[in-house]
């Protein structure tokens, strides 16, 4: 886990923890996942309720924030396949919000080249 936010982002008065993760690499920097984190109070471990954003997606997580229950984050990614992955060329800022049971993503300042 490379970075963590904490708040209650879908209204039940109880804080969910959204987390950074990537795998541990020797070199360069692999792709994060951003996974929602909940646990209910009679759970002995919490669970993964929603995936923002799939590794798989080639996307570095720069800020991560939880505020007015959403989540708030900047990142860095690629406007194609055959950009290295050494040189992200695409910042966008993403929000998502707890909309009719799922998380439903915006992107107020659009995508920018880097």
């Amino acid at each position: 886990m490379v970075k963590k936010a904490t708040g209650d982002l879908d209204g039940d008065g109880r804080p969910e923890t959204v987390a950074v993760v990537h795998c541990d690499a020797p070199m360069g920097t692999p792709p994060d996942g951003v996974y929602v984190l909940t646990q209910s109070a009679d759970a002995k471990k919490p669970r993964v309720v929603a995936t923002l954003i799939d590794p798989k997606d080639r996307t570095t997580v720069k800020t991560l924030a939880v505020s007015d229950a959403g989540v708030l984050a900047d990142t860095l990614g690629y406007s194609s396949a055959s950009v290295p992955s050494c040189c992200p060329d695409v910042r966008t800022s993403a929000k998502w919000q707890w909309k009719n049971g799922t998380f439903l993503r915006s992107t107020p300042a659009g995508a920018q080249s880097v």
